[in-house]
């Protein structure tokens, strides 16, 4: 394994790890606190963004490319900013919170466009 590669897979099995214990937390230990203030959606819908991401980062480690290591603080940017802000919006956080959603969308978009454009440059074999 390269070096460099390190630090994706820490990031991804970081992400892996708690989209999975935030998931079964919502299920479980905060469903009766989520379901009746209609959030539940609200926090799949995190853990859903965040595990895809987990997966994605695990696969782009595995990809020799310049731009590997930005499009993986794209999606590390996009997890902590989207679905940590659904997850503090599930919970009742401050409304200003919503506004930061977004951002995350952008930081997700960006690193799939960026990855697509790699890809695009890459000599044909």
């Amino acid at each position: 394994m390269m070096t460099s590669q390190r630090p994706l897979l820490l990031a991804a099995g970081l992400t892996g790890i708690t989209g999975v214990a935030l998931g079964a937390f919502g299920a479980h230990g905060l469903k009766d606190v989520l379901e009746p203030a209609g959030r539940l959606e609200t926090w799949k819908t995190a853990v859903f963004y965040q595990l895809i991401h987990a997966v994605a980062l695990l696969a782009l480690s595995g990809w020799s490319d310049p731009a590997v290591r930005k499009i993986g603080w794209c999606w590390i940017t996009g997890v902590m900013l989207f679905s940590g802000s659904l997850y503090g919006l599930a919970l009742g956080g401050p409304k200003i919170l919503g506004p930061i959603t977004p951002l995350g969308g952008i930081a997700f978009l960006v690193g799939w466009g960026w990855l697509a454009v790699s890809a695009w440059k890459r000599p044909v074999a």
